[in-house]
């Protein structure tokens, strides 16, 4: 008996000690899922409410916690306000309004952002938002905070080493998979984008599940129906001025308030960074002449490759230049400011931050484009129209080449000519070629992919549908026209030399088009033959790409 004694407080002892172990675990809600895997919808971002009159609650968390710090901290030193989104690969995008000061002799450098547990990470400056002046900056969501649900938005701050830990909740950071994000209005109406609600493509929620929400407060808070859903893109009504207690001779500043979409059925709000402007009372005519032809893209590090592609187009027939810029890191700015000043080009850049909203950003051209532009070339900077006919009609480039396709038509009711695409391979080459994609790459695919569309603004459907390649047109006046490999075909280099090629594997653009790592649809004729979901060279690139033909 007396030897068990001993051997029973031992087992107290380590019972005890798992017992504190396993509380520990608890304790710290430890949760390793990746940001692509983790879907949810923030509680306090969104407020389901019973009566209704108890909307204004709503907008009291949802907008207006968005807009304005309501965090308490101990002693942030000289913190700067602003919001965050959780974009993928645990990147932190923060946004800083225009009327918030960032002056000192930093500049818009020197800034981190502070997050609960004392983690800092760098605050990069990513760019300026180009319809809200918003300043956009960058940063990493530090390892521990991974581990904690909701996440929480950071402060930004020059001072993190003089920051003491957070005492109150601060606010949930919205992720980017579910957010209004950006708002366009026009003379009749509100164009806004909102990710997260129509998922599936081909699949769209009908207009009446909706309302859009204009409002700061309580006090001018005013939904308006949605006339239409198509993928990321809501139109809806403006709301009345006086509603909103806002007199027409208002500042264009201080009539920008927040605006979202409630999803009627669920009693939800979704989370909002986006901004409504009423529409001057009297449009100003249009300083520059409307050009016939523009040209528009989505890019991402293009810098490189931006004047071949530039100074081939121009020399065609195209008269006008819009970048949809993806955040680009590279010297893109500075090769757009260099074809700008030599006179001969009309580039227009426009920062668009969003990850996957490539269609959104198209639709967001038609109607951003429609004053300034008659027919809109949706083209990559990897690819290039070409017409047989040119060989025989003209003895050097000419401004007419891309306009004569636009004529060949039987009638005027044209509203979309569309182009087949030949896919070019990397064709022994080993790096970008000195002499350009158009002659450093002469190898092909015998069979046309895809195609791609120009496009006649005023013939764009009421929704902006749009799957990249064409727009859903008003079929009431406008008819599409398809154009034979004879007539005009695209030379798309899309499997260039593996340095270059690799780079694709950061992201995909498209909303409804999977990443190059995710393990699904791999017989898509969005994917590459040969190769896997990983950058890793396959064997026959030196060649020429595996199963080319």
């Amino acid at each position: 008996m007396p030897r068990k004694a001993p051997t029973s407080i031992f087992l107290i002892f380590l019972c005890l000690l798992l017992l504190a172990f396993y509380s520990l675990l608890l304790s710290r809600s430890a949760i390793s899922l990746s940001p692509t895997h983790l879907r949810f919808r923030p509680r306090n971002l969104t407020t389901r409410y019973d009566a209704p009159d108890s909307f204004n609650h709503v907008i009291r968390e949802d907008i207006n916690e968005l807009t304005h710090r309501t965090r308490l901290v101990t002693s942030i030193q000289c913190p700067v306000e602003s919001v965050s989104v959780l974009l993928p690969n645990w990147e932190v995008l923060v946004l800083v309004s225009h009327d918030t000061p960032l002056t000192s002799n930093l500049g818009v450098g020197g800034f981190y952002c502070f997050f609960p547990r004392n983690e800092t990470s760098p605050a990069n400056f990513s760019g300026v938002l180009p319809f809200t002046s918003a300043t956009t900056f960058k940063c990493t969501l530090p390892n521990r905070n991974r581990r904690l649900q909701p996440f929480h938005q950071p402060v930004l701050t020059r001072f993190p080493e003089m920051e003491t830990n957070v005492i109150s909740a601060a606010p949930v950071m919205p992720r980017w998979d579910f957010l209004a994000y950006e708002c366009f209005s026009t003379e009749t109406d509100v164009v806004l984008f909102v990710k997260g609600v129509n998922n599936r493509q081909g699949i769209n929620k009908s207009p009446e599940e909706f309302r859009c929400v204009f409002g700061n407060d309580i006090k001018n808070a005013v939904k308006t129906p949605v006339t239409s859903s198509k993928q990321e893109v809501f139109r809806c009504l403006h709301p009345n001025l006086m509603e909103l207690s806002i007199s027409p001779s208002t500042t264009a500043a201080a009539k920008r308030i927040k605006v979202s979409i409630e999803i009627n059925r669920e009693k939800l709000v979704v989370p909002s960074v986006a901004y409504y402007t009423p529409p001057r009372r009297h449009m100003p005519s249009n300083p520059n002449p409307t050009s016939l032809l523009c040209a528009t893209t989505m890019v991402y590090n293009v810098a490189k490759f931006l004047r071949e592609w530039v100074m081939y187009y121009s020399k065609i027939g195209v008269d006008k230049f819009i970048l949809y810029d993806n955040g680009s890191d590279d010297d893109l700015e500075r090769v757009i400011k260099e074809l700008n000043e030599e006179g001969d080009y009309n580039i227009e850049r426009i920062f668009w931050v969003w990850p996957k909203t490539q269609e959104a950003g198209f639709s967001h051209s038609a109607v951003y484009a429609k004053d300034s532009c008659t027919w809109m070339m949706y083209v990559d900077v990897d690819e290039f129209i070409f017409s047989p006919s040119w060989l025989k009609n003209f003895s050097q480039p000419s401004k007419t080449m891309l306009k004569s396709l636009l004529s060949i038509s039987s009638n005027g009711s044209i509203g979309q000519v569309s182009i087949k695409c030949n896919d070019f391979g990397p064709s022994d080459q080993k790096k970008h070629p000195a002499m350009g994609v158009i002659q450093g790459y002469n190898c092909r695919r015998q069979a046309e992919q895809r195609h791609k569309s120009i496009l006649l603004l005023e013939a764009v459907d009421h929704s902006l549908l749009n799957v990249i390649h064409h727009f859903d047109l008003n079929n009431n006046h406008y008819n599409w026209k398809e154009l034979p490999l004879e007539a005009g075909v695209i030379n798309h280099y899309k499997y260039q030399a593996w340095p270059e090629f690799m780079t694709k594997f950061r992201r995909r653009v498209s909303a409804f088009v999977a990443d190059w790592r995710t393990r699904v649809n791999p017989m898509s004729k969005d994917r590459t033959p040969g190769l896997g979901f990983q950058p890793i060279k396959p064997e026959g690139v030196k060649n020429g790409m595996a199963a080319m033909n």
